[in-house]
């Protein structure tokens, strides 16, 4: 009912605070307690939904004045445990709530399986909420973690929760200082503190938990900051973080520049490296696919990511991509044009660069090659400031020309002049193109005319034979200029052809990288969307659902302040859209485009085919399961089958007189026939229930030291040497009783059968933070690491070569019921040789275990 008044009239949603700490016992649960008291004093109405001390006296006295809200009773599996009433605090509405450990599962029964989902709906109803949570329970950081400290997290949070927080604040302690405070009792109970120092605890592992969670929080912090300069339209670069971007040409200094850019970017705690290759669409001159195969290779060993962008304009593209990336520093090689190079061409791309840079810092590096490279290559498309020049030269060109020879007129013939003003007009060709030639071939034409050809200083020609050369000058010099021009442009379609092929190639490439990288197992499509949108200079792309108009992934540049922007529409399949928004795209970039949508269209078919793939894959794991089951059950079901038959047989037949003691052998032996069928049919079965998912457990408190002795009296050998250590010691866990006895019983039996003649099997128990750790060790000819996880695979055996014992589902059943029972089975060695199995199970909560 209270949710139903709190949903009659939907409020604004509510703001969310999260206090993210490295590990546990930083002080998020206090600071929490310390900001409620504060908000009390202000005047705000402030309750705690939930909040779990562990004993320790200080958070706990940061709770006297604050309302606490009763907890809600609810039993599971003949165990009572106490969850948040999120009725009751929907129904008392006050201002802040208070709900501590924000990726805690709840107990099964409630509306919803953990408590993020229960903070979801206090927030939907209005209310604020202040939470905590450890960086090792995020979900991207799960499997780091476990790396790191060699325990699981089962508890997990998805990131996207905490990000979408209004405020979180990271509660950082040194290790050292957190290690002192265990010390003192003021995190774990005294019997707890030695083993979590010497575990979990320890000094590197507490400091890289804490540099994970500072470079998240630095993470969102950076997220916080772009969508704020994207809101309010700055597309100033803001240097709060070095990023460098080096250029890339594909010439041969380019790993110079790479070293230089990564030695820039490493002075700085987490700046990045970023090369970027500008792809024009006409082909860049000089260009080495297999250069920059290398470089982009060298880019990513220090760390570095390598894109390619389109665009004619170099300096605006290199600028463009920096300031989106929100880069503080540019690093460009100098020029390897020479000094003729450079006075007939003008200024180059780094000089542009400088002047138009504004805030982002152009570093240009000098490098063994300056000044060494050849002139230009010819045979690029002609772009407006050629156009310009060529138009300009043939119009200054021929006068020139004409001035210089007037000089020489007693030195030189007609037939020079004309040869002269001929290459003058090709060289105008090659600059502009054939209508510029055409304008120089006229004006050299009348020039030669009038200051070459008797009579001189008039139009008029006064021998057939110079009205001859005058007309062959034009047509070779027309006809010259019109073959290179063709050339040129055929060149630049090549060139251009040259250059998508390129992209594309980039594109292919950063698709499988992203692949071996790990994300195999993931979509690509956000790969994708961020390289288009480099790759074109865009403000966003969005990949739609023409189903809905739903966004399946996006990507955004940093700092978009564009205030004309126009949007690109590329169908992608049948089922989405990809929306593009920056700059107008040229035709030839279209092309490109389509063919990048051909990309995403197969990213899409894979991730439904993988989701698809990934529905059918535990149908097939369990028919594969069965069948093997089937193959494996015939031999070990029939022969104590026999054994039993055969002996009831002979003990029933009249034909045959049996001594007492004929009698009892053959008792015992369909005794022990009848007991290991009875076993191996109670693993098929519990396999079976445990591989369809309807095994039924009943958790409880559960001593071990109870449990050992039932599991030893279940073995073929009830005398068997096991000897255990210590067990009554170590508290009680939170188990299936008969499972518990049955996974024993199976590990003992395991390790009896491979240790050394006369060594004592020892069971042996410790605590390590909230779980025990029970380890079974022999002293066998133990189990090498390649081989660790498959022991665990059902039907599997040491060697493979025994068939007399069983059908090998011992160990494989006991990992599936430790797990069904929250915990796990792992292997280890055995100091001094053998093999240690480590069984470790959640400890029973205090409550669980009174009377």
């Amino acid at each position: 009912m209270a949710r139903d008044l709190a949903s009659a009239a939907p409020p604004r949603r509510g703001r969310l605070r999260v206090y993210l700490g490295s590990a546990p016992g930083v002080g998020k649960t206090y600071r929490m307690l310390d900001e409620a008291r504060r908000r009390q004093e202000r005047g705000a109405d402030v309750v705690v939904g939930y909040i779990e001390c562990h004993g320790r006296k200080y958070t706990e006295g940061m709770l006297d004045g604050l309302e606490v809200l009763p907890r809600l009773h609810r039993t599971y599996r003949g165990t009572e445990f106490t969850e948040m009433d999120v009725d009751a605090v929907l129904a008392r509405r006050p201002a802040v709530v208070l709900v501590d450990e924000l990726a805690h599962t709840n107990i099964p029964g409630g509306t919803n399986a953990k408590r993020w989902q229960d903070v979801e709906d206090l927030l939907a109803a209005g209310l604020d909420v202040i939470t905590t949570v450890n960086v090792q329970h995020l979900e991207s950081l799960n499997d780091v973690v476990q790396k790191i400290t060699g325990t699981p997290q089962r508890e997990t949070v998805p990131d996207e929760v905490v990000r979408r927080a209004d405020q979180i604040e990271l509660v950082d302690m040194a290790p050292q200082a957190l290690r002192r405070r265990m010390a003192h009792g003021n995190v774990y109970k005294a019997e707890k503190v030695d083993a979590a120092l010497s575990n979990y605890f320890r000094v590197g592992n507490l400091t890289a938990l804490r540099e994970l969670a500072l470079l998240w929080v630095a993470g969102r912090v950076d997220e916080g900051l772009r969508d704020y300069r994207a809101e309010h339209n700055i597309d100033r670069v803001w240097e709060t973080r070095e990023r460098v971007v080096v250029a890339l040409t594909g010439g041969p200094e380019g790993e110079t520049l790479i070293r230089r850019a990564a030695r820039i970017a490493d002075r700085t705690a987490a700046g990045q490296l970023l090369a970027v290759h500008v792809t024009r669409s006409d082909g860049l001159a000089g260009a080495s696919p297999g250069a920059l195969a290398t470089q982009r290779r060298l880019v990513e060993t220090l760390g570095g990511s390598y894109h390619v962008v389109v665009g004619d304009d170099i300096p605006n593209a290199l600028l463009g991509f920096a300031r989106a990336n929100d880069a503080t520093q540019l690093v460009l090689g100098t020029s390897r044009r020479g000094r003729i190079t450079r006075f007939l061409t003008g200024p180059g791309i780094g000089e542009t660069t400088v002047d138009a840079s504004e805030d982002i810092d152009v570093h240009m590096v000098t490098h063994e090659f300056t000044g060494r490279g050849r002139l230009p290559k010819l045979g690029r498309r002609h772009s407006r400031q050629r156009t310009v020049a060529g138009f300009t030269s043939g119009l200054v060109l021929p006068f020139a020309l004409t001035g210089v020879l007037s000089q020489l007129h007693h030195t030189l013939n007609l037939t020079t002049d004309a040869l002269l003003f001929q290459l003058g007009v090709v060289a105008v060709a090659l600059l502009g193109g054939a209508a510029s030639a055409l304008v120089a071939s006229l004006i050299a034409s009348l020039l030669l005319n009038y200051y070459f050809i008797p009579p001189v200083h008039t139009f008029t020609i006064g021998e057939t034979n110079n009205v001859i050369a005058l007309v062959v000058f034009a047509m070779v010099a027309l006809t010259v200029s019109t073959v290179v021009d063709r050339a040129t442009r055929l060149t630049g379609r090549a060139a251009g052809a040259t250059a998508e092929a390129e992209t594309l190639s980039a594109l292919a490439g950063t698709v499988l990288r992203s692949q071996d990288a790990g994300q195999a197992g993931g979509s690509v499509i956000p790969t994708l969307l961020e390289h288009s949108r480099n790759t074109f200079g865009l403000d966003s792309v969005a990949l739609l659902s023409r189903a809905d108009g739903s966004v399946i992934a996006r990507s955004d540049a940093a700092g978009d302040g564009a205030a004309d922007v126009e949007s690109t529409e590329v169908p992608v399949g049948s089922d989405a859209l990809l929306i593009l928004t920056g700059r107008r795209l040229p035709a030839d970039q279209q092309r490109l485009l389509t063919a990048f949508a051909a990309h995403v269209a197969a990213a899409l078919e894979r991730d439904r085919l993988a989701a698809v793939a990934a529905e059918v894959e535990p149908i097939k794991a369990a028919d594969k399961m069965r069948t093997a089951l089937l193959a494996a059950v015939s031999h070990d079901l029939r022969t104590p089958l026999a054994a039993a038959l055969a002996s009831v047989g002979s003990l029933r037949s009249p034909d045959v007189e049996f001594s007492p003691e004929d009698q009892a052998e053959l008792l015992a032996t369909a005794d022990e026939s009848l007991v290991r069928l009875n076993r191996l049919v109670d693993n098929l079965l519990d396999m079976s229930r445990l591989q369809a998912g309807a095994l039924t457990l009943h958790l409880g408190p559960v001593h071990i030291d109870e449990v050992l002795p039932r599991a030893l009296d279940s073995l073929d050998d009830p005398e068997a040497p096991v000897q255990p250590l210590d067990l009554e010691l170590v508290p009680a866990v939170l188990a299936d009783a008969p499972l518990l006895e049955r996974v024993l019983a199976n590990v003992i039996t395991n390790a009896l059968r491979y240790n050394a003649p006369g060594a004592p099997v020892l069971v042996s128990a410790s605590t390590h933070l909230d779980q025990v750790q029970i380890r079974i060790a022999d002293r066998g000819p133990g189990i090498p690491a390649a081989d660790r996880d498959r022991v665990f695979l059902p039907f599997q055996r040491l060697g493979d070569t025994d068939n007399t014992t069983g059908v090998g589902l011992g160990l494989a059943l006991s990992r599936g019921l430790a797990e069904a029972m929250g915990g796990t089975l792992e292997v280890e060695d055995t100091p001094g040789g053998g093999t240690t199995m480590l069984l470790t199970l959640p400890t029973a909560a205090e409550e669980d275990e009174a009377p």
